[in-house]
């Protein structure tokens, strides 16, 4: 059972990516004596993603701090409604309101605001052009890594970009926001509105939209104080 001390941690990726990409942040809270467990969403529908997610989080043996990055936020934005869980963070993530999906959220970019290079749908999915994936995505991430995750990238379907929050588990949790400051995929400033809509606790830090992957530490020093912030509440 996890104490005050640690937790039970559950982290959830985005778009375009796997589970994989958490590996460091995985490392560093495990040696702070957490029990964390990493999502494979199958990104072919909301719906498919928040069940894969409750699969995980109905295995947990206590409270549980779930944790999104990028379309992730929509994902635990609904999955976040379990019991089990007491916390949300979210990783230059979109956290949407009821009745609202990712694509309703990056229907209307501002004026010079950075065009993600997804490239048409093929059959029902989508992919980001392979030679501007580390600029958009990636920027800090070392050329190898960048290229490895431009080459594996996992075919995101529209019907996930499109599916719709039915309850934001955020009205009722409460939650934490990791801005990233250099993000070329969702906009800091849209990343701004959406934490503060939420009623977030924000930390705002200098990094591409793959943080989780180039600054693993500073994920989860985010995830250490949503922690803290949970047991100081249960006391």
């Amino acid at each position: 059972m996890a104490t005050h001390d640690t937790m039970n941690i559950v982290l959830v990726h985005g778009g375009f990516v796997d589970g994989s990409g958490w590996e460091g942040v995985y490392r560093t809270l495990r040696r702070e004596g957490h029990k964390v467990s990493v999502v494979q969403n199958p990104t072919i529908s909301l719906d498919g993603d928040v069940e894969a997610t409750k699969l995980v989080l109905d295995a947990q043996d206590g409270p549980v701090i779930l944790v999104g990055h990028s379309y992730g936020g929509a994902v635990i934005t609904e999955a976040g409604n379990h019991s089990k869980v007491v916390g949300l963070v979210y990783i230059a993530a979109f956290a949407p309101s009821e009745r609202e999906s990712v694509q309703t959220l990056i229907k209307n970019p501002p004026p010079g605001a950075p065009v993600p290079p997804i490239l048409p749908p093929t059959n029902g999915y989508l992919f980001l052009d392979k030679t501007k994936f580390r600029a958009s995505f990636a920027a800090d991430v070392d050329a190898d890594t960048a290229a490895f995750m431009a080459d594996s990238q996992v075919p995101w379907g529209v019907e996930a970009l499109a599916g719709t929050i039915k309850t934001a588990a955020w009205r009722s949790k409460p939650s934490w926001y990791l801005v990233t400051t250099e993000d070329r995929m969702i906009p800091p400033d849209a990343q701004r509105f959406m934490s503060k809509r939420a009623g977030a606790t924000v930390v705002e830090a200098q990094g591409s939209h793959a943080i989780y992957v180039s600054k693993p530490d500073v994920v989860a020093e985010l995830i250490a104080k949503a922690v803290s912030g949970v047991a100081v509440a249960s006391t």
